[in-house]
């Protein structure tokens, strides 16, 4: 049952956490069936979601490191690092003072609706603009400001903070804005799991089973990848609507869920 509670924590994380639905909110219920895991194992599954990202941009990473000299990839480099830099500045000045919401139900849950109806103004916004795959200044520091909302607040989505803020500042062509999302993610994910790790291993992680991190690991990595694959061939021709509905029926449900104290 370990084992399989450990596949099936893999595979909602690699399917929630870029998909612009909150990995946060399906792992709170997950786990409370499954069984509550560690820091160091949501870190490592996360990880594993994070190195399929890596995995499907890899060319576009090479590309943009070898071709730096050339004006637009030099930009595009230096608009990335701006938005890290301010998820990566704010949000350790967050984690210092310990400002973040608790996982709790009903925050999540108003994060989940809260996020669907901004998916809806992104989406009715966009439509009015001629579609622009430009990333300007601006659209980074909003990008980067997304990251830390969604850091602070459970149940937000970093994909979904940031690839509708980008929408919503300028970047308005739905694949430019998904991977401005998934670019920045990058090096943001891979930062905060090695502060995590670093933290964990500080605080005693002898007693995690290695095992279990590593079936984590690649069942989160393929999981991730397959989901990653298909959102970006369905944003080719779909609207994000389908998810801010599913964010706001999930986070009603859980709102229910709260009232009723189903979570104890």
């Amino acid at each position: 049952m370990d084992l399989l509670s450990t596949i099936l924590l893999g595979v909602i994380e690699g399917i929630t956490e870029f998909l612009p639905i909150s990995s946060t909110g399906h792992l709170l219920i997950a786990e409370h069936w499954l069984g509550q895991r560690s820091e160091i194992f949501n870190v490592v599954i996360q990880s594993g979601a994070m190195l399929a990202v890596t995995i499907i941009y890899w060319r576009r990473l090479v590309l943009l490191a070898i071709g730096w000299r050339q004006p637009e990839n030099r930009a595009y480099i230096g608009k990335l690092l701006l938005a890290f830099l301010i998820t990566s500045v704010l949000g350790l000045a967050a984690k210092k003072l310990g400002f973040r919401l608790p996982d709790t139900l009903a925050p999540i849950a108003w994060a989940l609706i809260i996020g669907g109806f901004w998916i809806i103004a992104a989406e009715v916004f966009a439509a009015r603009q001629q579609a622009r795959t430009a990333v300007t200044w601006p659209v980074a520091v909003a990008v980067g400001l997304a990251q830390i909302v969604a850091g602070i607040f459970p149940g937000t989505s970093r994909s979904g903070a940031t690839i509708f803020a980008a929408m919503l500042t300028g970047t308005s062509n739905r694949a430019a804005a998904t991977e401005l999302s998934f670019l920045v993610g990058i090096p943001t994910m891979y930062a905060a799991s090695a502060y995590e790790l670093y933290s964990g291993f500080k605080q005693g992680a002898a007693h995690e089973d290695w095992l279990d991190l590593g079936v984590a690991f690649v069942v989160a990595a393929v999981t991730a990848f397959i989901a990653v694959k298909w959102l970006l061939r369905y944003i080719q021709s779909h609207r994000f609507t389908v998810f801010a509905v599913y964010r706001i029926f999930f986070g009603s449900v859980l709102l229910a869920a709260a009232e009723l104290d189903w979570t104890g």
